[in-house]
């Protein structure tokens, strides 16, 4: 197990290491020019993460007199997502919530590991139709949000390593919000 430790450390220190600070910086200064709402959509650890995000950037920067973001995690309501998937489909899940909702000045952060998964690339389509900036943070390859992303923040590993790229998603959570504190 120790072993087993001490290697996945040196690789999150590795990928760490090797963090894209421009895209850190673009998604930033995408967050200080919002005009509008910020969602946040992901699933699994991704959901996790977009929960968490949504703790710092809203209440946490809020009750401390620093931000007021506008921000909502459309993987927080757990009824209105199993009854999109249920009556309409899993894929449907985000857009559904976004549909008609979603402004040209909104932002949407779009969690992915893959970057493939069908509910995230609906929401993403969908999003980019109507104007919004989309964020996209991705692991393996990037995938399909990769590409379709205005700003991507990016940790390339091989297929299925979560764990260090979830890591890292969570690390850039902390980047900015550690970021605005400082700037208080």
């Amino acid at each position: 197990m120790e072993t087993f430790t001490k290697q996945y450390i040196s690789k999150l220190v590795d990928t760490l290491k090797k963090s894209d600070l421009k895209s850190i910086s673009k998604i930033v200064d995408a967050l200080d020019n919002a005009k509008g709402k910020i969602y946040i959509i992901g699933n699994g650890g991704s959901a996790a993460t977009a929960s968490h995000m949504v703790n710092d950037l809203g209440a946490g920067l809020r009750r401390r007199g620093i931000k007021s973001f506008d921000v909502e995690s459309l993987s927080d309501n757990t009824p209105v997502c199993s009854a999109l998937a249920n009556d309409i489909g899993y894929k449907n899940i985000f857009y559904m919530q976004l549909k008609d909702r979603l402004k040209p000045e909104d932002i949407l952060i779009a969690i992915s590991c893959s970057g493939n998964s069908k509910n995230i690339t609906k929401a993403v389509k969908y999003a980019k139709k109507i104007g919004s900036k989309i964020i996209g943070i991705t692991g393996f390859d990037g995938g399909k949000l990769k590409k379709r992303s205005d700003i991507n923040f990016h940790v390339e590993t091989d297929a299925g390593e979560y764990g260090i790229v979830e890591d890292m998603h969570m690390v850039l959570n902390h980047i900015i919000y550690s970021y605005y504190i400082s700037k208080a």
